[in-house]
Protein backbone atom coordinates (compact mmCIF):
# COMPACT_ATOMS: atom_id res chain seq x y z
CA UNK A 1 0.00 0.00 0.00
CA UNK A 2 1.05 3.31 -1.00
CA UNK A 3 0.59 5.11 2.54
CA UNK A 4 1.63 8.57 1.30
CA UNK A 5 -1.42 8.54 -1.21
CA UNK A 6 -3.76 7.28 1.01
CA UNK A 7 -3.11 10.35 3.32
CA UNK A 8 -3.12 12.66 0.32
CA UNK A 9 -6.56 11.23 -0.61
CA UNK A 10 -7.63 11.82 3.10
CA UNK A 11 -5.89 14.90 4.38
CA UNK A 12 -8.20 17.42 1.63
CA UNK A 13 -11.15 16.68 4.25
CA UNK A 14 -9.36 17.26 7.54
CA UNK A 15 -8.47 20.81 5.92
CA UNK A 16 -12.28 21.65 5.14
CA UNK A 17 -12.79 21.33 8.38
CA UNK A 18 -10.19 23.25 9.42
CA UNK A 19 -11.33 26.16 6.75
CA UNK A 20 -14.36 25.84 8.43
CA UNK A 21 -13.73 26.70 11.72
CA UNK A 22 -10.90 28.92 11.68
CA UNK A 23 -11.55 32.63 11.40
CA UNK A 24 -11.09 34.22 7.99
CA UNK A 25 -7.86 36.40 7.53
CA UNK A 26 -10.49 39.42 7.25
CA UNK A 27 -12.23 38.23 10.49
CA UNK A 28 -11.65 40.81 13.10
CA UNK A 29 -8.83 41.26 14.77
CA UNK A 30 -7.28 40.69 11.79
CA UNK A 31 -3.88 40.09 13.19
CA UNK A 32 -5.07 37.32 15.23
CA UNK A 33 -6.99 35.05 12.45
CA UNK A 34 -4.04 35.94 10.27
CA UNK A 35 -1.84 34.69 13.11
CA UNK A 36 -3.63 31.42 14.15
CA UNK A 37 -3.91 30.64 9.79
CA UNK A 38 -0.26 31.59 9.79
CA UNK A 39 0.98 28.18 10.67
CA UNK A 40 -1.80 26.01 9.59
CA UNK A 41 -1.83 26.45 6.09
CA UNK A 42 0.15 25.53 4.44
CA UNK A 43 0.44 23.07 6.68
CA UNK A 44 3.03 20.22 7.98
CA UNK A 45 2.62 16.17 7.53
CA UNK A 46 -1.11 16.11 9.06
CA UNK A 47 0.48 13.22 10.27
CA UNK A 48 -1.71 13.21 13.96
CA UNK A 49 -4.72 13.68 11.79
CA UNK A 50 -3.49 10.64 9.39
CA UNK A 51 -3.67 8.40 11.99
CA UNK A 52 -6.86 9.59 13.47
CA UNK A 53 -8.59 8.69 9.92
CA UNK A 54 -6.43 5.46 9.69
CA UNK A 55 -7.15 4.33 13.38
CA UNK A 56 -11.15 5.11 12.35
CA UNK A 57 -10.55 2.64 9.30
CA UNK A 58 -8.49 -0.41 11.37
CA UNK A 59 -11.54 -0.84 13.69
CA UNK A 60 -13.98 -0.97 10.52
CA UNK A 61 -15.55 2.43 10.65
CA UNK A 62 -15.41 5.34 7.67
CA UNK A 63 -12.25 7.65 7.99
CA UNK A 64 -14.43 10.69 8.08
CA UNK A 65 -15.80 9.47 10.88
CA UNK A 66 -12.74 10.55 12.95
CA UNK A 67 -12.41 13.85 11.62
CA UNK A 68 -13.33 16.06 14.77
CA UNK A 69 -10.37 14.08 16.59
CA UNK A 70 -8.48 14.94 13.53
CA UNK A 71 -8.90 18.43 13.41
CA UNK A 72 -8.93 18.99 17.28
CA UNK A 73 -5.41 17.04 17.72
CA UNK A 74 -4.15 19.02 14.69
CA UNK A 75 -5.09 22.78 16.48
CA UNK A 76 -3.61 21.70 19.57
CA UNK A 77 -0.04 20.78 17.89
CA UNK A 78 -0.03 23.74 16.24
CA UNK A 79 -1.11 26.11 19.16
CA UNK A 80 1.64 24.16 20.75
CA UNK A 81 4.43 24.68 17.83
CA UNK A 82 3.28 28.36 17.84
CA UNK A 83 4.18 28.40 22.10
CA UNK A 84 7.36 26.18 21.63
CA UNK A 85 9.28 28.53 18.71
CA UNK A 86 8.50 31.58 21.07
CA UNK A 87 11.28 33.57 22.43
CA UNK A 88 11.13 32.65 25.96
CA UNK A 89 11.11 28.78 24.87
CA UNK A 90 12.96 27.54 21.93
CA UNK A 91 13.43 30.59 20.10
CA UNK A 92 12.84 29.88 16.72
CA UNK A 93 12.63 32.42 14.00
CA UNK A 94 11.58 29.58 11.12
CA UNK A 95 9.14 26.65 10.66
CA UNK A 96 8.24 24.80 7.51
CA UNK A 97 10.07 27.32 5.48
CA UNK A 98 8.40 30.57 7.09
CA UNK A 99 8.70 32.63 10.11
CA UNK A 100 7.40 31.29 13.31
CA UNK A 101 4.37 32.94 14.33
CA UNK A 102 6.33 35.54 16.64
CA UNK A 103 8.19 36.79 13.79
CA UNK A 104 6.08 37.37 11.13
CA UNK A 105 3.80 38.95 14.11
CA UNK A 106 4.62 39.87 17.42
CA UNK A 107 5.21 37.69 20.70
CA UNK A 108 2.45 38.69 22.53
CA UNK A 109 -0.02 37.85 19.24
CA UNK A 110 1.64 34.66 18.80
CA UNK A 111 0.84 33.53 22.73
CA UNK A 112 -2.99 34.80 21.68
CA UNK A 113 -2.97 32.68 18.82
CA UNK A 114 -2.41 29.67 20.48
CA UNK A 115 -4.08 30.24 23.33
CA UNK A 116 -7.06 30.61 20.45
CA UNK A 117 -5.76 27.49 18.86
CA UNK A 118 -6.00 25.35 21.77
CA UNK A 119 -9.78 26.77 22.79
CA UNK A 120 -10.96 26.08 19.30
CA UNK A 121 -9.84 22.96 19.04
CA UNK A 122 -12.52 21.49 21.88
CA UNK A 123 -15.02 23.55 19.99
CA UNK A 124 -14.72 21.62 17.44
CA UNK A 125 -14.84 18.24 19.11
CA UNK A 126 -17.53 18.95 21.12
CA UNK A 127 -19.61 20.50 18.02
CA UNK A 128 -18.63 17.90 15.44
CA UNK A 129 -17.99 14.45 17.67
CA UNK A 130 -21.18 12.53 18.79
CA UNK A 131 -22.44 13.64 21.99
CA UNK A 132 -21.78 9.81 23.16
CA UNK A 133 -17.43 10.36 22.53
CA UNK A 134 -17.16 13.83 22.50
CA UNK A 135 -16.92 14.25 26.41
CA UNK A 136 -14.83 10.65 27.23
CA UNK A 137 -12.36 12.38 24.05
CA UNK A 138 -12.22 15.68 25.27
CA UNK A 139 -11.06 14.73 28.67
CA UNK A 140 -8.74 12.44 26.89
CA UNK A 141 -7.14 15.56 25.20
CA UNK A 142 -7.03 17.54 27.82
CA UNK A 143 -5.30 15.49 29.88
CA UNK A 144 -2.96 14.67 26.98
CA UNK A 145 -2.05 18.45 26.67
CA UNK A 146 -2.24 19.69 30.25
CA UNK A 147 0.53 19.47 33.01
CA UNK A 148 1.19 16.08 32.98
CA UNK A 149 0.98 15.87 28.99
CA UNK A 150 2.63 18.37 26.53
CA UNK A 151 2.61 21.51 29.10
CA UNK A 152 4.21 19.06 31.69
CA UNK A 153 6.66 17.67 28.98
CA UNK A 154 7.46 20.77 28.09
CA UNK A 155 8.86 22.25 31.44
CA UNK A 156 11.02 19.46 31.82
CA UNK A 157 12.44 19.46 27.90
CA UNK A 158 13.62 23.39 28.97
CA UNK A 159 14.51 22.24 32.11
CA UNK A 160 17.00 19.75 30.22
CA UNK A 161 18.80 22.48 28.58
CA UNK A 162 20.43 23.15 31.75
CA UNK A 163 20.68 19.90 33.46
CA UNK A 164 20.97 17.00 31.28
CA UNK A 165 18.42 14.16 31.89
CA UNK A 166 18.99 10.10 31.99
CA UNK A 167 17.18 7.70 29.65
CA UNK A 168 14.29 7.50 32.10
CA UNK A 169 13.67 11.65 32.38
CA UNK A 170 13.97 11.84 28.15
CA UNK A 171 11.59 8.80 27.52
CA UNK A 172 9.51 10.28 29.67
CA UNK A 173 9.42 13.58 28.41
CA UNK A 174 9.07 12.30 24.70
CA UNK A 175 5.53 10.49 26.42
CA UNK A 176 4.14 13.77 27.30
CA UNK A 177 5.53 15.96 24.50
CA UNK A 178 4.58 13.66 21.59
CA UNK A 179 3.28 10.53 22.14
CA UNK A 180 0.22 11.83 24.12
CA UNK A 181 -0.91 13.34 21.50
CA UNK A 182 -0.30 10.81 19.31
CA UNK A 183 -1.47 8.12 21.18
CA UNK A 184 -5.35 11.03 21.83
CA UNK A 185 -5.45 10.56 17.59
CA UNK A 186 -5.47 7.17 17.11
CA UNK A 187 -7.91 6.25 20.29
CA UNK A 188 -10.25 8.66 19.81
CA UNK A 189 -10.08 8.06 16.08
CA UNK A 190 -10.95 4.53 16.68
CA UNK A 191 -13.69 5.16 19.11
CA UNK A 192 -15.49 7.57 16.29
CA UNK A 193 -14.67 4.83 14.43
CA UNK A 194 -17.03 2.45 16.37
CA UNK A 195 -14.50 0.40 17.89
CA UNK A 196 -15.04 -1.25 20.79
CA UNK A 197 -13.42 -0.45 24.60
CA UNK A 198 -10.91 -3.45 23.94
CA UNK A 199 -9.78 -2.07 20.68
CA UNK A 200 -9.72 1.59 22.12
CA UNK A 201 -7.54 0.55 24.31
CA UNK A 202 -5.62 -1.19 21.99
CA UNK A 203 -4.98 1.87 19.84
CA UNK A 204 -4.03 4.12 22.64
CA UNK A 205 -1.05 1.49 23.54
CA UNK A 206 0.03 1.76 20.29
CA UNK A 207 -0.26 5.54 19.95
CA UNK A 208 2.08 5.73 23.00
CA UNK A 209 4.35 3.08 21.43
CA UNK A 210 4.54 4.86 17.80
CA UNK A 211 4.76 8.36 19.79
CA UNK A 212 7.52 7.37 21.70
CA UNK A 213 9.20 6.07 18.19
CA UNK A 214 8.55 8.39 16.18
CA UNK A 215 10.63 11.41 18.39
CA UNK A 216 13.35 8.74 19.01
CA UNK A 217 13.80 8.75 14.88
CA UNK A 218 13.19 12.88 15.54
CA UNK A 219 16.78 12.17 17.82
CA UNK A 220 18.38 10.43 15.41
CA UNK A 221 17.34 12.56 11.99
CA UNK A 222 19.07 15.45 14.12
CA UNK A 223 21.84 13.74 15.92
CA UNK A 224 24.16 16.20 15.05
CA UNK A 225 22.32 18.19 17.76
CA UNK A 226 23.03 16.58 21.10
CA UNK A 227 22.01 19.14 23.20
CA UNK A 228 18.59 18.74 25.82
CA UNK A 229 16.21 15.97 25.00
CA UNK A 230 18.26 13.63 22.93
CA UNK A 231 18.75 10.14 23.51
CA UNK A 232 21.14 10.02 21.04
CA UNK A 233 24.50 10.81 23.95
CA UNK A 234 23.08 8.42 26.08
CA UNK A 235 22.09 5.65 23.25
CA UNK A 236 23.80 6.13 20.11
CA UNK A 237 22.43 6.37 17.00
CA UNK A 238 22.51 2.55 16.68
CA UNK A 239 20.71 1.90 19.99
CA UNK A 240 18.29 4.58 19.48
CA UNK A 241 17.08 2.66 15.98
CA UNK A 242 16.77 -0.59 18.16
CA UNK A 243 14.55 0.80 20.13
CA UNK A 244 12.48 2.14 17.84
CA UNK A 245 12.49 -0.62 16.28
CA UNK A 246 11.36 -2.90 19.50
CA UNK A 247 8.63 -0.06 20.12
CA UNK A 248 7.13 -0.64 16.43
CA UNK A 249 7.21 -3.97 16.97
CA UNK A 250 5.11 -3.67 20.26
CA UNK A 251 2.83 -1.27 18.34
CA UNK A 252 2.46 -3.45 15.51
CA UNK A 253 1.20 -6.19 17.77
CA UNK A 254 -1.77 -4.34 18.54
CA UNK A 255 -3.06 -4.54 15.16
CA UNK A 256 -3.04 -8.50 14.89
CA UNK A 257 -6.49 -10.01 13.26
CA UNK A 258 -8.03 -6.57 12.58
CA UNK A 259 -7.03 -7.95 8.84
CA UNK A 260 -7.00 -5.53 6.01
CA UNK A 261 -9.14 -2.48 7.21
CA UNK A 262 -5.63 -1.79 9.28
CA UNK A 263 -3.43 -1.40 6.53
CA UNK A 264 -3.18 1.56 6.36
CA UNK A 265 -2.47 2.11 9.86
CA UNK A 266 0.02 -0.06 10.05
CA UNK A 267 1.66 1.44 6.96
CA UNK A 268 1.43 4.86 8.88
CA UNK A 269 3.27 3.74 11.89
CA UNK A 270 6.07 1.97 9.61
CA UNK A 271 6.84 5.53 8.13
CA UNK A 272 6.19 7.52 11.03
CA UNK A 273 9.24 5.83 12.68
CA UNK A 274 11.56 4.74 9.47
CA UNK A 275 11.26 7.70 7.84
CA UNK A 276 14.43 8.49 6.24
CA UNK A 277 16.30 6.15 7.95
Amino acid sequence: MDVQAWVAEQIPAVEQVLQRVLPQLDEKPEALSRAMRHLLFPGGKRLRPAFALAAARAVGGDPKQALPVAAAVELIHVYSLIHDDLPCMDDDVERRGRPTVHVAFDEATAVLAGDALQSLAFSVLLSDAPASSAATIGAELAEACGARGLVGGQVDDLAAEWVRPDLESILSIHARKSAALIAVSIAGGARLGGGSESQVEQMRLLGRDVGIAFQMTDDILDAEDEDGCSLIPILGVQGCRERAEALLDGALAQLEGLGEPAVALRELCQWAVRRSL
